[in-house]
């Protein structure tokens, strides 16, 4: 059930109009030409030793992954695409725009189509050791930096 409602929600996106300014709409940011959406959010890890932690990022990648799958079948494979060089071109002081700085600084990689003149993206975030995985759907009309 959660697979189908995942995928309700990346198709609602993608037929989403964009806001005119930014906005924050429960788990979803929107701005001028992107959403940003939670799927899913995990527990805090404040008191674990680092086995739960573990478990739970390849329990989200294991999403990301099978719902990725599913996208293929209707947008072809997706291109992985690291976001490794964007954060360090926006801590060398590079203006990057949104929604590619902020996921800069929690995703690692984003698995991205090209479709119905967007960027559908899915990926797996997480802001510090100690703070929730989230699994992410993005769709944008801004290009990858």
């Amino acid at each position: 059930m959660e697979t189908a409602q995942h995928l309700a929600a990346i198709y609602e996106l993608v037929g989403r109009a964009f806001p005119e300014r930014d906005e924050r709409t429960g788990l979803r940011d929107s701005g001028p030409g992107y959403h940003v959406a939670a799927l899913a959010t995990s527990e805090e890890f404040w008191e674990d030793d680092g086995t739960r932690r573990s478990a739970v990022e390849e329990q989200y990648e294991a999403e990301r992954d099978g719902l990725s799958a599913l996208l293929a079948a209707r947008w072809g494979p997706p291109q992985v695409f690291s976001l490794w060089s964007v954060l360090d071109r926006s801590m060398s002081g590079e203006d990057i725009p949104e929604p590619w700085g902020v996921l800069s600084n929690h995703t690692p990689d984003l698995h991205l189509w090209r479709a119905e003149r967007r960027w559908i993206a899915l990926g797996v975030s997480q802001w510090d050791d100690e703070l929730p995985f989230q699994l992410l759907a993005v769709v944008t009309t801004v290009d990858p930096p």
